[in-house]
């Protein structure tokens, strides 16, 4: 499977890159700097410049992709306004492309609860255009799947985790998120899904199969 991930240069995407290329897909990753590049090849994907904020028509970048991941945000520091401008705007110009260019697949990393904006204002509003991104896809009429983790940390992966279609807040590793977005290309079942994503005690594969057959996932 060709695979774009928009935000390939983001702490999860490198951690995904090895994983999808063990498993046979090709991945091409979207970043925003030439000085990007040496990063994402030393991962296993294919570095393709394109500052997403910049473009209105991505189209051109995913060509030839079955599937997207969009694993962009604007990142700690950043003030509410790019919240919008990346968090939503983007996740929603790369819906615009893979629809242009006939893919299908759309996999959307999200957040635990964002439909319950909390927090400061900048908080508030990456709360808000994470939800009005992932309602846009629901929208889209593309083969999507939602993944909300809870807070995210670098500690080593454990291999297990809880899926849900709602969880209480938690944490989970980045290792672990990647581990979990690896297997969804391999199980067409999670279409039209979505689902909370914390630390628990089911092995990833398990836990994404046992998922696979819980009709409260369906959105």
């Amino acid at each position: 499977m060709d695979i774009v991930i928009a935000g390939g240069h983001g702490k999860i995407a490198m951690r995904l890159h090895p994983l999808l290329v063990e498993r046979g897909h090709r991945v091409r990753a979207l970043i925003r700097s030439p000085d990007q590049e040496n990063d994402v090849r030393s991962a296993g994907a294919e570095p393709v410049v394109c500052d997403m904020e910049m473009h209105d028509d991505l189209s051109e970048h995913v060509d030839g992709a079955d599937m997207v991941v969009f694993a962009a945000g604007a990142g700690p520091g950043s003030g509410a306004a790019r919240k919008w401008t990346v968090d939503r705007d983007c996740a929603i110009k790369l819906m615009r492309a893979a629809t242009k260019k006939g893919i299908r697949g759309y996999l959307m990393i999200s957040a635990i609860n964002v439909e319950e904006p909390r927090g400061n204002e900048v908080f508030q509003a990456y709360c808000k255009a994470k939800a009005e991104a992932d309602y846009s896809l629901k929208q889209s009429g593309l083969d999507y799947t939602i993944i909300r983790p809870g807070r995210l940390t670098d500690e080593p992966g454990t291999g297990r985790v809880s899926i849900s279609p709602r969880l209480p807040r938690g944490s989970i590793s980045r290792d672990d998120v990647a581990a979990v977005i690896a297997e969804i290309p391999d199980i067409p079942a999670v279409i039209g899904r979505q689902f909370d994503l914390t630390s628990g005690d089911v092995p990833i594969r398990d836990a994404v199969m046992y998922f696979d057959g819980d009709e409260q996932g369906r959105v």
